[in-house]
């Protein structure tokens, strides 16, 4: 019992470590639509999307290479070391190059050089303390693990919060004060990625002292094996920050205007609801795969939990897209953005689908096999990527959300297929499908159709009918949680 006391109390924490910098952003989103114009929001959005694909590249799979030599070498401080001099120097010589050659990174992608730099030692400062962080991990300390994330979310976002909403007033009201010499207007976009830099040294600084503890010895060897085993990481990881994120930048690509590419990247996070509901999701069930896998109902179970995500996403899915015209109000305050909305139920569906995908996925990670999900993952960067060139000209950023949610609905019926050959699971497709079918018709009902999308009386009793149809296939199973009560 101790050992899922355990599992869940680290769970938890690291839980909450990973999504609250998610809700961080979601909250942060109607600060910027108020304070940005359309182009500036896409100027954050692009490299935003940069950050996460050079994350991704900076720590080309050692963050994962670390957890598992860690657990299989006997000479831990080794793959400290190693690891620790190989992010160290990869990390400078990314600095040196970039900060070099930053005019012509700024001249090539259009956004102002200061950006461009703040960008580049954000991603220096974020790769540098991979290994301190999975340190921590793998020496189970999850409380300070957790401290210094949500300590450097909570800085970022109050940062932001003082740069863009209280310091322009306080600047305007002393024109002599301190405040109003760090003040700059036309300046917001700037202020963001200051408030990022700010965070990320000060994390740096707190895990800095990991540098000063390690033995500067570096076992090529042993490099070389991390490396192999990282490789097929971070080539998964490439094409999923591509299927997550890549849109924004293939949109300034093809000639999209930045005033349209703010105003999708906006109205984009509406998504989010599922994307939080997905991510705390999927931190709680994967333990919870692994710990049952030998169980002899393991498969039934597996089945089980599958069918109750697909009906608690559905109803999330649905709700969403339902009501999406009052969410907007709060979540995207500014009606410049608005024309962009018609994508959010295609991108609340999407990550429906990438939910459903990870339930699905289950099957090669319980086989080992997981080199199967980089190659789901690359057929799913082939789609969107193939989608968004042959679309985006024609339809613009709704060709994006397309390419999106096929992209995803692709590598969930591949996982599905490929998972019911290897390692077969009683899936109840039957009702499973149905719950599917009948999400996305009612909400493509109540949001395509004009008449009514503005009859909420209506909309409620879809929502109702939804629920109703939930309750009657589902009555049995809820009628003896009931009973158990």
């Amino acid at each position: 019992m101790s050992l899922y006391k355990n599992l869940f109390k680290q769970t938890l924490i690291y839980g909450l470590a990973t999504v609250l910098p998610r809700m961080i952003s979601f909250l942060l989103n109607p600060l910027y639509v108020d304070r940005l114009p359309r182009q500036e929001f896409a100027d954050v959005s692009i490299l935003f999307a940069w950050l996460i694909f050079f994350n991704v590249i900076l720590s080309y799979g050692m963050e994962t290479s670390f957890f598992r030599f860690y657990n299989k070498e006997e000479n831990k401080k080794n793959v400290i070391s190693t690891s620790t001099i190989s992010i160290f120097w990869s990390s400078l010589c990314f600095l040196f190059i970039a900060l070099l050659n930053r005019k012509s990174l700024a001249s090539w992608s259009g956004i102002d050089v200061e950006y461009v730099t703040y960008t580049i030692w954000i991603l220096t400062l974020d790769a540098l303390v991979i290994v301190p962080f999975s340190k921590l991990r793998a020496e189970k300390r999850p409380m300070i693990y957790a401290a210094i994330k949500i300590g450097s979310v909570v800085l970022n976002f109050s940062l932001n919060i003082f740069f863009l909403a209280i310091l322009p007033n306080l600047a305007q009201q002393n024109p002599t004060g301190l405040l109003h010499s760090i003040y700059f207007e036309n300046f917001q976009v700037g202020y963001i990625f200051v408030s990022n830099l700010i965070a990320s040294l000060l994390t740096f600084i707190v895990l800095s002292p990991d540098y000063f503890k390690v033995r500067w010895r570096f076992d090529y060897q042993l490099w070389k094996q991390m490396m192999k085993y990282g490789f097929p990481i971070l080539i998964a990881g490439i094409a999923f920050a591509i299927n997550e994120h890549f849109d924004k930048i293939l949109l300034e690509w093809l000639n999209v205007s930045k005033s349209d590419i703010g105003a999708y990247a906006a109205c984009y996070k509406i998504g989010m609801f599922m994307v939080l509901f997905r991510t705390a999701y999927t931190l709680g069930i994967e333990p919870f795969f692994f710990s049952h896998a030998s169980n002899e109902n393991a498969k039934q179970t597996y089945a089980t939990i599958t069918k109750y995500f697909v009906i608690f996403g559905s109803f999330i899915c649905f709700f969403v897209i339902v009501f999406i015209d009052v969410l907007k109000r709060p979540l995207v305050p500014n009606p410049d953005y608005w024309n962009a909305i018609k994508v959010v139920p295609l991108i609340v569906v999407a990550n429906f689908f990438l939910g459903i995908y990870t339930n699905l996925s289950v099957w090669y990670k319980l086989i080992d096999r997981t080199k199967i999900g980089a190659y789901i993952s690359i057929v799913g960067a082939v789609v969107t990527l193939t989608l968004n060139y042959l679309l985006i000209p024609i339809i613009s950023y709704y060709g994006s959300a397309i390419a999106t949610v096929t992209a995803y609905a692709t590598m969930m019926i591949i996982s599905y297929k490929l998972g019911q050959k290897h390692y077969p699971i009683p899936y109840d497709m039957n009702k499973i499908l149905s719950y599917l079918g009948i999400t996305i018709i009612f909400s493509a009902i109540s949001f395509y159709i004009p008449i009514l999308r503005e009859n909420y009386y209506i909309k409620v009793i879809l929502v109702l009918l939804f629920m109703y149809f939930i309750y009657y296939n589902e009555k049995e199973t809820l009628l003896r949680i009931i009973k158990r009560k």
